[in-house]
């Protein structure tokens, strides 16, 4: 499992004091003192975001949002010196794994990165696969893309070729290309692929 945590905060002490538990409970640790300085890293590995809430420049709150919008999987445990309800139901319903006040508890915090780093590898093994599965349908042929679309919402193949203006047989040999190129045995295994890939 992905041990690294990004450690996000301008309060330079703070930033150190936590770097330093961190470290000694066993994880890896990228610091930033600035939302800005974390997006222009070159290459973030996988893990967690441990992340002030009021900084300088872009807020905890926008660097959430432009995570959200590029799709990052990298979950987030909020930290701030003014606790409030509604900035905490903001950042948990945006995704955020937790929201704690500082000074943060060490028996509150390890729980909350351990929490997210286990996120971190369910989400990223759940994409990998989504991935994999896209890869296989973008292998289909526009006319087999068609078929399986057709398939998928339970067309029998007479009523498909009648759609599509064509033989029983052609769709036959189509659909018998798209169990190939996808993988599968059955209906039920496209209309299962359609859906973890939102196409339903």
């Amino acid at each position: 499992m992905s041990t690294t945590v990004h450690l996000i905060d301008d309060d330079t002490s703070l930033r150190n004091a936590l770097g330093r538990l961190l470290a000694l409970s066993g994880y890896e640790v990228c610091s930033y003192d600035s939302a800005e300085q974390f997006l222009a890293a070159p290459a973030q590995p996988g893990g967690c975001i441990l992340l002030d809430i009021d900084m300088p420049g872009m807020s905890g709150l926008q660097l959430q949002e432009q995570l959200v919008a590029r799709g990052s999987v990298l979950p987030i445990v909020f930290l701030t010196g003014q606790g409030s309800i509604a900035a905490s139901v903001r950042t948990i319903k945006a995704g955020a794994e937790d929201f704690l006040c500082k000074p943060v508890d060490q028996a509150q915090l390890l729980p909350a990165i351990e929490r997210a780093l286990a996120r971190f590898v369910r989400e990223s093994g759940e994409r990998s696969a989504e991935q994999e599965l896209a890869a296989r349908v973008a292998l289909l042929s526009p006319r087999e893309r068609e078929v399986f679309d057709l398939v998928i919402t339970g067309l029998l193949n007479k009523q498909i070729a009648d759609r599509l203006g064509t033989s029983e047989r052609t769709i036959k040999a189509h659909r018998a290309a798209i169990t190939e190129k996808l993988k599968v045995r059955s209906v039920a295994e496209m209309v299962s692929i359609a859906s973890q890939l939102r196409i339903l």
